[in-house]
């Protein structure tokens, strides 16, 4: 489907009808959701109260046609390679925690990461496996110092597509080339990305991909997106288990059970449905719009605002000059990011304080007004706080 401007706008105007007194620049923390996701999730309520779950197999007809959606939105060679986990956290404990390790491993990330990529590793330091985080430069430079740390005892190189609080974005054709090549596995947090800029684990040869629908998604917060490589499932040890895991989850008689051969192997108890119709209705809307069209918008949207920013004396833009994703960080050389981020606040600016920094973080529905009265919040806020 190719929307036109026209449609698009109708479409912008009907889904985020969001309050004139804000400005939301704050999606890679937790977004809106478009009317389309209320509706849907106002419609699950509803029919929980009038028929509870009479019609249950028409909602695991949901949970299956998500599977199908996150697929295509990052190229997965099959709905059967989409596990439905509760947040990023989970997802790459699944990872962590059923690979098999050896004393001397090494896990390669960068120092930048969110907690979330960073305990997780961090806490198997008791099994011998050293945890290497990685200065990554604000230059051209950040895939070959990551490439640089690792060695023959590098099992896994763990990296967010993009860097929370910097924007930094990462190479990722690159980086999947160089794990291929040397036989290091590939993690990616792809948080900060997924639902922004399109993504295609084949190309970038990613053998596992986790990010929660609750940011540029646009999803509830309370489910995530979990790629495993096919060929790496068995692999990964399970740590949990019960009926929803296993081959025949309907058929509770039976005693002698298996593990799934697909990605539901990972989900061992009862499904979130109702995260599951909302993040199914956020990436209806997706599906409408084409993330070719949201990647042009967003990269647009991050080009204006770091464009104006800049011309404001003092301002300093974090991730200056690198590919930009949907993230714009800067900071004042002379005034407290604290005191800037509460006087943004106050003009109605929802945005973000993350690494020292202020974040903006704008979506593809975004309107250059809004982005223009976010600009000029920006210029009043640094005339007060001179």
């Amino acid at each position: 489907m190719t929307i036109d401007p026209d449609q698009l706008d109708t479409l912008i105007a009907a889904e985020f009808p969001f309050s004139r007194d804000y400005v939301f620049l704050n999606h890679a923390a937790v977004s809106p959701w478009p009317t389309r996701t209320a509706e849907a999730i106002k419609s699950f309520a509803d029919e929980n109260v009038l028929t509870g779950p009479v019609h249950y197999p028409r909602w695991q007809a949901v949970e299956q046609r998500l599977r199908g959606q996150l697929a295509g939105l990052i190229n997965a060679p099959s709905a059967e390679d989409i596990a439905l986990l509760k947040n990023t956290s989970e997802g790459l404990s699944v990872i962590a925690y059923g690979l098999e390790w050896r004393r001397g491993d090494n896990i390669v990330i960068s120092d930048q990461e969110f907690p979330s990529n960073r305990i997780v590793w961090d806490s198997l330091k008791d099994q011998g496996v050293a945890l290497r985080e990685v200065d990554i430069p604000g230059d051209a430079g950040p895939e070959a110092a990551l490439e640089a740390a690792c060695d023959d005892n590098t099992r896994l190189l763990a990296i967010s597509s993009i860097q929370y609080a910097s924007g930094l974005t990462l190479d990722l054709v690159r980086l999947g080339r160089f794990c291929s090549t040397h036989n290091v596995l590939f993690c990616i947090d792809g948080i900060q990305s997924i639902g922004a800029l399109q993504m295609d684990v084949q190309s970038i040869e990613a053998d596992f991909v986790v990010a929660d629908g609750h940011k540029w998604l646009m999803g509830p917060e309370g489910l995530a997106l979990f790629y495993c490589r096919p060929a790496l499932r068995d692999r990964l040890r399970l740590r949990q288990f019960g009926w929803h895991m296993i081959e025949n989850p309907g058929d509770f008689d039976r005693r002698q059970w298996q593990a799934a051969a697909s990605a539901r192997r990972f989900e061992c108890g009862s499904p979130n449905m109702l995260g599951i119709h909302g993040l199914s209705a956020s990436l209806s809307l997706i599906e409408d719009v084409g993330m070719p069209i949201i990647e042009q918008h967003v990269c647009a949207h991050g080009d204006y605002l770091a464009a104006h920013l800049q011309a404001m004396e003092g301002i300093e833009i974090v991730a200056e000059g690198l590919r930009r994703g949907g993230i714009v960080s800067f900071r004042h050389t002379d005034i407290g990011t604290e005191r800037l981020f509460q006087c943004l606040r106050e003009r109605g600016v929802i945005c973000a304080q993350r690494g020292g920094a202020i974040r903006l973080s704008p979506h593809f529905y975004m309107r250059q007004s809004q982005l223009d009265q976010a600009l000029a919040a920006v210029k009043a806020s640094l005339q007060v706080s001179e």
